[in-house]
């Protein structure tokens, strides 16, 4: 059995067709509008693919970031890139088909060898993408119907 490290609950508000208000769990986070492209919704805010794919590279950036600072290794800004492809299955339904992450550390050349290591451990430290890449289990319940 896992040991429950932390928990945290959002909540989602839809405020109009397929728009969504996302409300964190802590006062000091703005909340999120998500939507989808047309022809569902206005395209006001990101939809669940974009946000998915925004806290993959966020979650290894930051993964990276913790190594190099650690091993002391001086960085630039770093700047990622995530990019996504949508795919339909065989039932035509959509699907996140593949996630590629191109992460520019801005290293000096002097420091790629020491970086290597880094390169090594990074992703197994990466809550978001490890917990993707294994599967997540996801229990859904529809109040009143389930």
């Amino acid at each position: 059995m896992t040991e429950i490290a932390s928990q945290f609950t959002i909540s989602i508000d839809q405020t109009e067709g397929y728009e969504f208000l996302v409300k964190f769990d802590k006062d000091s986070f703005a909340a999120l509008v998500m939507d989808e492209p047309p022809p569902l919704g206005a395209d006001k805010g990101p939809n669940a693919a974009r946000v998915l794919a925004a806290a993959i590279g966020n979650c290894l950036s930051a993964s990276f970031l913790f190594c190099a600072r650690k091993a002391h290794i001086p960085l630039g800004p770093i700047h990622t890139e995530v990019k996504v492809q949508i795919v339909r299955t065989t039932n035509r339904r959509l699907r996140v088909g593949k996630v590629e992450v191109l992460i520019d550390p801005h290293l000096q050349e002097a420091e790629r060898e020491k970086a290597r290591r880094c390169v090594e451990l990074f992703e197994d430290f990466c809550v978001v993408s490890q917990s993707v890449r294994q599967g997540i289990d996801i229990a859904v319940f529809v109040k009143g119907l389930s």
